[in-house]
């Protein structure tokens, strides 16, 4: 005897269905989705469905490799067989109509033989992605010039292109109660440290949110202090960048549909290294690394240093330019510190509307308004010509930063530094570096030290923070990776020269 099969047609019951119900159920699931399509074939006595959502296949390789031999073959189908005999590799199946929903939406096309305990789903998605371009936001002027896209699919490509090994890991990890996104986990097995991966992998796993709209904010979601202003996970848009990153021993994440990847563990220094002072020679990139920590010491002190000068230290000032100084402020009547945070409100608007408005327009605004309003502030009494200059020595500094975040956060710190030196001249503005400096002895990343190597001292990682030393010197990874193997090349094979004949 054989038991009569009902039809559930609510949208918690599992197969089978009848035609009706499983139109529906479906309809159900997609909330009565417009883009939904749902074709009826009657094959060989057996009655098959298709269903997909317009925008989101491919539609020529479902007719080609779909469509066509689905109806062209004289055979009576089932699910093994259509997984089986289909020329598609990315077959699977679903149990329930949720999940043929879910597989929808993605991108799959779903098929179901009326009286069948499953459906059957195969991967065609219309894969919406923009073409390789130049980074907008870290700019190079040697190396490469790619950056990766809001295509995973494509940012993997790059990476493993670029790091040709089996040694490469990566690792799928789903993100999202409500929208799901595929994050990849990425480093390689030989050199990163299994501390630093569980942790990575922990923080990803263990992370219930709604959704995740870019890799921005995945970092603060999982970064170790949310309430510094200091990134301690560094992003980059670069693919080298982020390769270079793999290959001394970090992790590394890429998310879906976002141009950027996150690079852990970090530290303070490395938002001042850029990939192009490996392509330089020693001494130039030593120079610029250099220079650019130089700059951002430059642009947090220099402004508050003039701030606390002027209100309340004038024996520190030499007497001639004592008197240039008197003659220019002659006409401003605000104190010091006012003064200078006007000037800084000023340029920070300034940048801001030039970086909001379109980029022919906002490279105007940039240069015009800057000369414009510099010099109406002086002619009216607002400020003083030397307080221009001492603000835009410290915006060029701030912006020297090869970390946009980077750059960001110094440029306001110079605020609260600012008020400190106007209050409480030199003792105020020491009192904010050291709480400067005790904040980012307390800062980690990934739980390991984001002041390395300064604190705790590792003078054979200065190479890879402070200056770069020539690649015949310079043969293994930093301590402060905490990687599992250092040595990177036999430091005497990379001394020795020989001639052609010998």
């Amino acid at each position: 005897m054989v038991k009569k099969r009902t039809n559930r047609s609510t949208s918690g019951s599992g197969f089978p269905y009848n035609e009706t119900s499983f139109e529906s159920s479906l309809k159900e699931q997609l909330n009565d989705s417009p883009d939904l399509k749902i074709k009826t074939f009657e094959l060989n006595n057996q009655t098959i469905l298709l269903a997909f959502l317009t925008y989101q296949i491919n539609k020529e390789e479902m007719e080609r490799s779909l469509l066509l031999p689905l109806t062209s073959r004289k055979v009576t189908w089932t699910n093994a067989s259509l997984l089986n005999e289909i020329p598609l590799s990315s077959g699977s199946s679903a149990s329930e109509i949720g999940k043929l929903a879910q597989e929808l939406i993605k991108g799959s096309v779903g098929i179901y033989i009326v009286g069948e305990s499953e459906a059957v789903t195969f991967f065609l998605p219309n894969l919406e992605k923009r073409a390789l371009n130049r980074a907008e936001t870290e700019s190079l002027v040697f190396g490469p010039q790619i950056s990766f896209t809001e295509s995973l699919v494509t940012n993997l490509n790059v990476v493993r292109w670029r790091l040709d090994t089996e040694d490469l890991v990566v690792e799928k990890i789903i993100i999202g109660e409500r929208i799901k996104s595929e994050v990849r986990l990425v480093y390689l097995k030989s050199l990163a440290n299994d501390t630093n991966v569980n942790t990575m992998r922990q923080r990803l796993t263990d992370l219930k949110v709604d959704e995740i709209e870019d890799s921005s904010v995945l970092s603060q979601f999982i970064e170790d202090k949310s309430s510094s202003i200091f990134p301690q996970l560094l992003m980059t848009e670069l693919p080298d960048r982020f390769c270079y990153a793999i290959t001394r021993g970090k992790v590394g994440v890429l998310v879906d549909k976002s141009p950027t990847g996150i690079i852990g563990p970090t530290t303070l220094f490395s938002f001042f290294e850029s990939t192009e002072d490996l392509y330089m020679r020693w001494n130039m990139g030593t120079f610029l690394r250099v220079l650019r920590i130089f700059a951002m010491i430059i642009s947090i002190v220099l402004t508050p240093l003039y701030v606390a000068a002027l209100t309340f230290h004038y024996e520190i000032i030499p007497q001639s330019l004592l008197i240039s100084l008197g003659q220019s402020r002659a006409m401003v009547p605000f104190p010091p510190i006012m003064e200078a945070l006007l000037l800084e409100i000023l340029i920070e608007l300034l940048r801001e509307a030039g970086a909001r408005l379109p980029t022919k327009v906002g490279q105007t605004m940039g240069i015009v308004g800057g000369i414009v309003l510099g010099q109406a502030a002086v002619k009216a009494g607002f400020t003083s010509n030397i307080l221009i200059i001492v603000i835009a020595l410290s915006a060029l500094a701030s912006f020297t930063a090869p970390s946009y975040l980077m750059g960001t956060a110094i440029r306001i710190i110079r605020f609260p530094m600012i008020i400190l030196a106007g209050t409480f001249g030199l003792i105020g503005l020491m009192f904010g570096v050291a709480f400067l400096l005790i904040h980012l002895l307390k800062v980690t990343s990934l739980g390991r030290p984001y002041f390395a190597p300064i604190y705790p001292i590792l003078l054979k990682d200065f190479d890879d923070s402070l200056f770069r030393l020539p690649f015949s010197k310079s043969n293994k990874l930093p301590l402060a990776n905490q990687v599992k193997r250092r040595k990177r090349y036999p430091q005497e094979q990379a001394k020795k020269r020989k001639d052609i004949d010998e």
